[in-house]
């Protein structure tokens, strides 16, 4: 009996998803399905419509707000007084487990973000930048002599896993199980997911969680020079960091240091493939590098949305979004608003204006911000000097996310300088 249930509620659900959506598309001229294959592939188009019928716009496939604007984005993100990343509605986002300072406000944000900002100040990251150059240099030395490969797989996801790993002090050659556990955790901040996703989420954190309980026991015993070995000691301090949120806390720089990032590389190399004049010309102009990776965060950004909570009642534009009602600020349709950004569909790698919205505002500001705007200067710098001509082999495969927004697959031709 409970699997003819489960059957018939699983048959029921399309049809209960394609009358909300109508509902929604009547109430307001559009409707909004962020897990639909439209959005997954190309969520531009739709974020237009959406700034320019309903910028303050009522989800009611998921009971929830999407905000379009870039004015009102830019506010709610930095409004953390009012909009807050903690304690949302279990029956809204699935919550593979703790996200830790990412669903904190203060003061244990600040508490825990205090602990590792060190880490990534710009002084700090500069002095990284050799370490990174030459583990570019070292991923594009192991596959000299190809001419087509994956450069994801080959080149986008190993380096900032490689970076971040070293930092913390974990075992570089464990990579594939990163990889595989870093794509399922990350799914815990997608609005949508079936039950499988949310299973194989789950036990990959169950996972991770022990294979950083071996390194917390190591440096314990053996503390060295490393990201880690500084959390550990705050957390035997007793008053500054508890075990689940040292644990928490590994788990969340690991991932995030290389989502991303990740995300980052391949979009901005995809945006470049796709627009070979902007190519050409970072070619001829290498100078506009710096440029040219702010615009990549903001034509194809690698995070599409941010989630927060209304702890009160608020009015934008004469839309009252209620207390305890979720609130999705649409960072890539943000991006793209052209009461910011002259031409905001077109791809300039010399634009200036650079005030994306990509690394978030306020007290949740990303804290790698500028290591992953290193990280992508190092790996362009090192693909444009090492290769004549990139082009794109095949259709590249986007991975089925939409928070975070990345490739699985990008396999390119190459011809070497």
């Amino acid at each position: 009996m409970i699997s003819i249930t489960r059957a018939i509620e699983k048959s029921l659900k399309p049809l209960a998803a394609r009358a909300l959506l109508t509902y929604e598309r009547l109430e307001s001229g559009v409707a909004y399905h962020p897990g639909s294959d439209e959005v997954l592939t190309d969520p531009y188009d739709l974020y237009e419509q959406l700034r320019r019928k309903d910028p303050i716009h009522r989800m009611r496939l998921i009971n929830a707000w999407a905000i379009s604007s870039y004015r009102e984005v830019d506010a709610i993100l930095r409004d953390h007084a009012r909009f807050s990343n903690q304690g949302l509605p279990t029956d809204t986002y699935v919550r593979i487990g703790p996200l830790g300072m990412l669903a904190l406000d203060p003061p244990d944000h600040t508490r825990l973000r205090a602990l590792v900002s060190r880490a990534f100040t710009p002084k700090s990251v500069a002095a990284l930048q050799p370490k990174v150059e030459q583990i570019a240099d070292d991923l594009l030395h192991a596959i000299e002599g190809q001419t087509r490969f994956d450069l994801m797989n080959a080149f986008a996801f190993p380096l900032p896993v490689i970076v971040i790993a070293q930092m913390l002090g974990v075992h570089t050659e464990d990579l594939d199980r990163f990889k595989a556990w870093s794509n399922l955790i990350s799914l815990s901040i997608e609005p949508i997911l079936d039950d499988e996703n949310i299973k194989q989420a789950r036990q990959a954190r169950v996972e991770l969680e022990a294979y950083f309980e071996e390194i917390i026991a190591q440096r314990r015993r053996k503390p060295q020079a490393d990201l880690t070995s500084d959390l550990v000691a705050a957390e035997e301090a007793g008053d500054r960091l508890t075990h689940a949120e040292l644990v928490t806390t590994l788990i969340l720089l690991l991932v995030a240091g290389n989502e991303t990032t990740r995300n980052l590389i391949g979009n901005g190399m995809l945006a470049l493939l796709r627009n070979p004049d902007q190519f050409q010309r970072l070619r001829r102009q290498p100078d506009l590098l710096d440029l040219a990776i702010h615009e990549f965060l903001r034509y194809d950004p690698p995070v599409q949305m941010d989630r927060r909570i209304a702890l009160e009642d608020v009015e934008i534009r004469n839309k009252r979004i209620r207390a305890g009602q979720p609130v999705i600020s649409l960072i890539g349709a943000a991006n793209r608003d052209p009461a910011v950004f002259s031409d905001p569909n077109t791809l300039d790698i010399g634009r200036k204006q650079t005030s994306h919205l990509s690394f978030g505002r306020g007290i949740h500001y990303c804290l790698g911000a500028s290591l992953a705007v290193m990280e992508a200067k190092v790996a362009f710098a090192a693909l444009l000097k090492r290769y004549a001509s990139i082009r794109l082999s095949t259709e590249p495969v986007r991975r089925h996310q939409i928070t975070l927004r990345g490739l699985n697959e990008l396999w390119v031709e190459v011809e070497r300088s």
